[in-house]
């Protein structure tokens, strides 16, 4: 992908721009793992409690492709891009006063699940490590009703988001503004910054765009 438009706000015009598709390579920040807490359906075995159950199904809390890679799944990167507009609440030109929360709501898709890597090779299951927390059983934080729960923790990673812009008024650097926002205030995954965590939180290191093709 190549970069072929300037990215001067002030230019956020209707049919200044065509529908764009943009790469996003991010990798983790320091400090800030990934963790995944997928839903699953796994059985329990007969008189299995539990506790053991917990242990015995932890790494299938994983999202994978068909391929078995761990991915990030696609509607995440989706909430996380559409929460950091909302947070930061940037103004379009010439539009008295509106941000670009609906916007990025309407005219930002993520395209497919992005594959969790590192140094190049994609992660499986397998390469989690495990993170046991005392957990609200219904819920419900500051209950009293916690027990031990199992999740799997990627400490460093890489990944591409793909995403199609769709409204003209985003430009290219109203788009890189939010996305790298969205790695610091918002992050990915499990008990991520959004939530009041420190986890999933990310650097964008490049972006790349080009013109949609059908």
């Amino acid at each position: 992908m190549t970069n072929r438009y300037h990215n001067n706000i002030d230019n956020a015009t209707e049919g200044s721009y065509p529908v764009r598709n943009c790469r996003v390579y991010a990798t983790s920040m320091p400090a800030s793992p990934y963790s995944q807490s997928a839903k699953h359906d796994s059985d329990f075995l007969e008189r299995e409690s539990h506790d053991a159950y917990e242990q015995r199904t932890w790494l299938n809390k994983c999202s994978t492709n068909s391929n078995g890679h761990v991915v990030i799944p696609s509607m995440a990167l989706k909430q996380c891009i559409d929460t950091a507009a909302q947070k930061l609440g940037l103004k379009v030109p010439n539009r008295r006063g509106a941000t670009y929360k609906s916007y990025f709501s309407s005219g930002v898709l993520s395209v497919e699940d992005a594959v969790l890597m590192l140094d190049g090779k994609p992660l499986t299951p397998a390469d989690a490590d495990k993170i046991v927390i005392q957990a609200n059983s219904d819920g419900v934080r500051g209950s009293g009703k916690r027990v031990p729960r199992a999740f799997p923790v990627f400490n460093r990673w890489q990944a591409e988001f793909d995403f199609l812009i769709t409204d003209n008024i985003i430009t290219e650097a109203i788009f890189e503004e939010t996305i790298k926002a969205a790695g610091v205030i918002v992050g990915l995954g499990r008990f991520r910054a959004e939530k009041g965590g420190r986890n999933g939180r990310f650097n964008v290191t490049r972006i790349d765009w080009e013109e949609f093709k059908t």
